[in-house]
Parts: structure tokens; C-alpha cells; sequence
């Protein structure tokens, strides 16, 4: 009898070929988790500033700043950054060296070593004119899917005082990422802990984060409506103080003009703005930014000038 149904027989049937899954991305840094939502947020601006950059070589860059405020007395920075020949990414060189140092001889430092394919180094230390303030050693290590970091700072083996901080970043699925952060904190008569869970969820043109442990919680939500327009919402819950804020940005870029507009509001009454623009063909930028806290009654306004 012939096959009068019209069936294929199963041996004939093409085999479906195995669904191949992209491998999960690396989370990046723990520190990194806020960092699209913070970028939409203007920076304090108070009193006159000038910043010269010059660019000595494609490793080595000098900047001079000049800072005269109504709020302290007048400032100078001499900031100094070497990169190396070893570029991962367009925001990872190493090796790096940068440093800043002011008038009055305090000096900020930060060195960035890739002492391995995945292995990271950096130090960081910190002194007020002749006296060292804080010295800090991270070691992070990068997997194709996970992030583990160890930080310690104030390392005083006599005194028996340090701050451990150990960061994990796990990426579950190509948009999402979880995590946690333990701090440790141990000197003469004090000792304790806290642990913070974290969560990321990327989607394709929003990014909202959490944390949230016994110190409180800090909440983010970035979006990105257009080219042109950001927005930015933050909350953050501090336990131990018992305060809470809540803040509102927005990001505006205006590229016929060569001009940028950050603007920020808050739960404690504090408005504030920042408006950058670029004059070609010149290397200059201007900034000029106000801020107002209405709750305190406090103005500050800033001017800025950029050359290079």
C-alpha cells in the first residue's frame, strides 16, 4: 500500500539546527552601576574658574586650573595624566598615572595597572600638604559574565584598622545583572558589617538600578528619549542619617548650537543648571551654571572658562 496520506517520512525531515545563545556580557564595575543616570546630573559650579589643557605628547597631558570663589580662598591645580601603549577599550588605557596636586602642596594621586589579561590594579592615595589622609588598593577581576572586586582602604597593620570592601557583579541574562557589596570596617573597639544587594536591568533605551541593604537604599532610572534629550531620576534612603532625597535631571544637546544644558530638581527644595557651549573653531567652552536651594535660602552661581 503506498503512503496515501502524503506524509514525508521521518527520516527525509530536515533537522532543525541547535539554537545558538550569544554568551552573556561583562557586567562591568560595581561602581559603574549609577554611572548613565549621574552623567545626566549638572556639577556644582560656584565662583570663576579657568582650565588651560595641553597635550605634551599622545601619553602625557598637563591641565591648569585657576579657581577664585566668594566661599574660600583663591586655588591653583596642576593636573598631570600619563596613559600607556595598552588600550582595551576608548575609556580603558594602561598603564595610567594621573595626578593633581593644589597651591598648598595636597596631593591627589591614582595609578591604574592591568597586571593580567583580566586582572586590574589600581592605587589610590590622598595627602593634606605633608600629612597622607587616605590610601586605597583595588584588585578587580573580569570574566566573560562576572565581576569580582577587592578594595582596602586605610590599611594600618600596627593600629589594627582597615575598610574591606568586596564587590560581585553576575551578569543572569544579556540584560540583566545582580550582585552584592560587603563592607568591613574593623579598628580599636569598633567592628562591623554591611551588606548592600545590587540590581541593573538594561533595556534598549532605559536602564533602571537598585540597591538596597541595612545602610538604606539608591534607586536610579536613566532614559534616553532621542538623540538629543536625557533624563535622569534618582532616589537615595540613608538609614543612619534618616534622610531621604529624591532628584530629577535632565540632559539636553543642542549639536547645530555646540551646546549642552544639564538641569537638576530635588525633594529639598534645590533647583540648578548648567549651560556649556563650544566655540569653533576655537578650543574653548564656556559654562555657566546657578543653583538654588530654596529650604536653606542659598544662590550660588559659577562661570568657567575651557581652554583645550
Amino acid at each position: 500500500m503506498g503512503n496515501t496520506l502524503g506524509l514525508v517520512p521521518l527520516g527525509t525531515l530536515p533537522r532543525r539546527t541547535p539554537r545558538r545563545e550569544e554568551p552573556l556580557p561583562n557586567p562591568g564595575s560595581f561602581d559603574e552601576l549609577h554611572r548613565l543616570c549621574k552623567d545626566v546630573f549638572p556639577a556644582q559650579m560656584e565662583g570663576v574658574k579657568l582650565v588651560v589643557n595641553k597635550v605634551l605628547s599622545s601619553h602625557f597631558q598637563v591641565a591648569h586650573t585657576v579657581h577664585m570663589s566668594a566661599l574660600g580662598l583663591p586655588g591653583y591645580h596642576l593636573h598631570a595624566a600619563y596613559a600607556g601603549d595598552w588600550q582595551l577599550s576608548p575609556t580603558e588605557v594602561f598603564p595610567t598615572v594621573v595626578g593633581d596636586m593644589d597651591s598648598s602642596g595636597s596631593l591627589n594621586a591614582q595609578v591604574l595597572l592591568l597586571l593580567a589579561e583580566r586582572l586590574r590594579a589600581k592605587a589610590v592615595f590622598q595627602t593634606q600638604q605633608a600629612k597622607f589622609l587616605t590610601w586605597q588598593f583595588d584588585g578587580e577581576y573580569r570574566g566573560d559574565d562576572y565581576t569580582a572586586t577587592l578594595t582596602l582602604g586605610n590599611p594600618d597593620l600596627i593600629g589594627e584598622s582597615v575598610i574591606m570592601v568586596a564587590h560581585f557583579l553576575q551578569s543572569v541574562t544579556q540584560r540583566l545583572v545582580l550582585g552584592g557589596e560587603l563592607v568591613y570596617h574593623r579598628r580599636p573597639g569598633e567592628e562591623g558589617a554591611i551588606l548592600t544587594l545590587a540590581g541593573k536591568y538594561s533595556a534598549l533605551h532605559w536602564v533602571a538600578t537598585l540597591n538596597v541593604g541595612s545602610g538604606g537604599a539608591h534607586a536610579s532610572y536613566y532614559h534616553r528619549a532621542n538623540e538629543q534629550v536625557q533624563v535622569g531620576v534618582e532616589f537615595e534612603a540613608n538609614t543612619r542619617l534618616q534622610d531621604t532625597t529624591f532628584s530629577f535631571g535632565y540632559h539636553l544637546t543642542l549639536p547645530q548650537a555646540n551646546m549642552v544644558f544639564r538641569g537638576l530638581v530635588d525633594s529639598n527644595w534645590c533647583v540648578g543648571a548648567v549651560l556649556e557651549k563650544k566655540m569653533p573653531p576655537l578650543p574653548v567652552t564656556l559654562a555657566l551654571g546657578a543653583f538654588l536651594n530654596h529650604w536653606r535660602n542659598r544662590f550660588h552661581c559659577g562661570f568657567s572658562i575651557t581652554v583645550g
